[in-house]
């Protein structure tokens, strides 16, 4: 089945695929997952679900109230507390996401955010919490979830389970993009280290370790577009 670009625009495949799929897609950071899942969740008509930004947004939370990192009883209490909220994107937003009605869509694609998001989104306590969230999202199906356990912890029964990575000098450079989009200036050597140790610890992590499911398709999109990759997760699916 050929996709074209309108097609995956418009969403005139939904009417070829079940509207109860729940579609896991894994990978490190940098990848392009929440790129691809919201283009995929649009083709389909699903609800696009970014846990990473729900990570990230519980970050934001524990900066602003100045909780020390090392207390791990108080970060829990903090996020279980809050409300987060991914809210529909629009055409410069993939998603909005709010944290007890403040919106902090852009905050949290810092530079900051990003070195502290790894090692809280480890602490047992929050994954508990934000991973019960993203559950009962799912429940119902007609969902595109991405993250780094979507497929063998939040969803191990998902119908279609996909493991997306690129080489780490691709991923690099696809961040360094993203920064100066936000107006942030990077340095490509140090996004290439920063990522490298961020696959080593979402790697060796105790708690949900990043890996790809027994049953996942792999895409390595070094030489793939965005569209490429949406195209054939699509096909998956049908």
């Amino acid at each position: 089945m050929v996709i074209s670009e309108n097609q995956i625009r418009k969403g005139e495949t939904s009417a070829r695929v079940q509207k109860t799929l729940q579609i896991a897609i894994d990978g490190p950071a940098g990848a392009g997952k929440s790129t691809v899942a919201k283009r995929v969740a649009d083709a389909l008509g699903y609800l696009y679900i970014d846990t990473g930004a729900m990570y990230r947004a519980a970050t934001w939370l524990i900066i602003q109230k100045n909780i020390d990192l090392s207390d791990h009883s108080a970060i829990a209490r903090a996020v279980a507390e809050s409300k987060i909220e991914l809210r529909p994107g629009d055409a410069e937003e993939k998603i909005h996401v709010f944290v007890n009605g403040v919106e902090v869509t852009k905050q949290i694609r810092s530079q900051n955010i990003t070195k502290l998001v790894s090692p809280l989104a480890a602490i047992g306590a929050i994954r508990e919490h934000l991973v019960n969230q993203q559950r009962q999202l799912a429940m119902t199906g007609g969902v595109v979830l991405d993250g780094r356990d979507i497929g063998t912890v939040v969803l191990p029964d998902a119908n279609v389970k996909i493991f997306l990575t690129a080489s780490p000098s691709v991923r690099a450079q696809r961040r360094l993009i993203e920064l100066k989009s936000l107006g942030e200036s990077a340095d490509y050597e140090t996004l290439l280290k920063d990522i490298v140790e961020r696959d080593q610890r979402d790697t060796n992590r105790e708690i949900a370790p990043l890996r790809m499911a027994d049953d996942a398709v792999l895409i390595l999109s070094d030489n793939m577009s965005v569209d490429d990759v949406v195209a054939h997760i699509i096909k998956l699916c049908a």
